[in-house]
């Protein structure tokens, strides 16, 4: 009966973005490229509010299960799409992912924590929010990614710990695999828009926030690790650069790649994937066997990255020097 239910959802997410592939088309919700694109062909933008969808779709079918990330998830949601038809300012974007994430943490239990680790929880939050958003730029690669993050949470919540009702972390999965079908082409038909990749990050700091909450874990951020090491990294060379690090730019090491390497986008997005894939795969297995050395793996896998890392960006930014 489950099958059929999935069979079912994984139709009506198909129906939907098609849907909204119309309403993009309409009203011309488009993503134009320019100076700073990693792309050469007008295409639609937003496709990612089939994250948002999946989770509406799993609440109508399932349970409406946890209201206060739903408040803020629609809140994030709504202001991310509003963004990808008319800019908003930094300061309205992050005031309402503040909030929301506010919500976030109300959901998780808040209440039973200091305010100092909720300021940090805050602050970790934005970041993971906007790194997120920062690394939606080729084919592929918030589609690929999220689904790599997912696979890992779905065995957590399997086989570690519950963190959400048993039919949530595949219905989104359903939604990712929509996405992808779209998405992860050399000639993309749309792109996920801040909307999908503010959501998408939302639902995972969900996810990662009940794990870390509830088993004190917080070495799972490492499911994050690949973007984080690209991200972080890369706003403090701009920092270094003495750039408005809110500005689009193409200095992240995927788009150096993509760009100044001149690899195709699908080949780049798919080592993001892989190298977290391996990562993943390795935490869950210290987790199960022996969870007192998953701080270590956490530590060891980050210097990892770094050391990689490193050289490859310092190759790839001389090759935009040289331009």
């Amino acid at each position: 009966m489950i099958n059929w239910i999935y069979g079912f959802v994984l139709l009506l997410l198909f129906v939907l973005e098609n849907i909204y592939f119309k309403i993009a088309k309409r009203y011309n919700i488009l993503d134009v490229p320019n100076a700073r694109s990693s792309h050469h062909t007008i295409t639609l933008r937003g496709g990612g509010v089939i994250f948002y969808l999946g989770v509406l779709v799993h609440g109508l079918i399932f349970d409406f299960f946890a209201p206060w990330f739903l408040c803020g998830l629609t809140l994030v949601a709504l202001v991310s799409f509003i963004d990808d038809m008319h800019p908003l300012s930094a300061k309205v974007r992050l005031l309402i992912q503040t909030f929301s994430l506010l919500l976030l943490l109300l959901q998780l239990g808040v209440h039973e924590v200091s305010w100092g680790y909720v300021v940090v929880a805050l602050f970790v939050g934005l970041a993971i929010l906007n790194i997120y958003n920062f690394m939606d730029g080729i084919n592929g690669i918030t589609g690929g990614y999220s689904l790599v993050a997912m696979l890992a949470l779905w065995g957590i919540n399997a086989f570690v710990f519950p963190i959400a009702p048993a039919g949530f972390i595949p219905v989104v999965i359903l939604s990712l695999l929509v996405f992808n079908f779209y998405n992860f082409r050399s000639r993309a038909k749309c792109f996920s828009g801040d909307v999908g990749a503010i959501s998408m990050a939302f639902i995972i700091l969900f996810l990662l926030g009940g794990f870390i909450m509830h088993t004190g874990h917080v070495s799972a951020l490492v499911f994050l690790a690949v973007y984080g090491v690209d991200g972080v990294l890369t706003i403090i060379h701009r920092i270094l650069l003495k750039e408005n690090i809110g500005q689009p730019h193409r200095k992240h090491l995927y788009q150096l790649l993509a760009n100044e390497g001149k690899f195709a986008h699908l080949p780049v997005s798919l080592i993001y994937m892989g190298v977290q894939a391996v990562v993943n795969l390795g935490y869950l297995l210290v987790l199960v066997y022996v969870p007192e050395y998953t701080l270590i793996y956490f530590i060891i896998s980050m210097v990892v990255l770094v050391a990689v890392y490193l050289p490859l960006r310092c190759k790839f930014y001389a090759l935009r020097e040289q331009v």
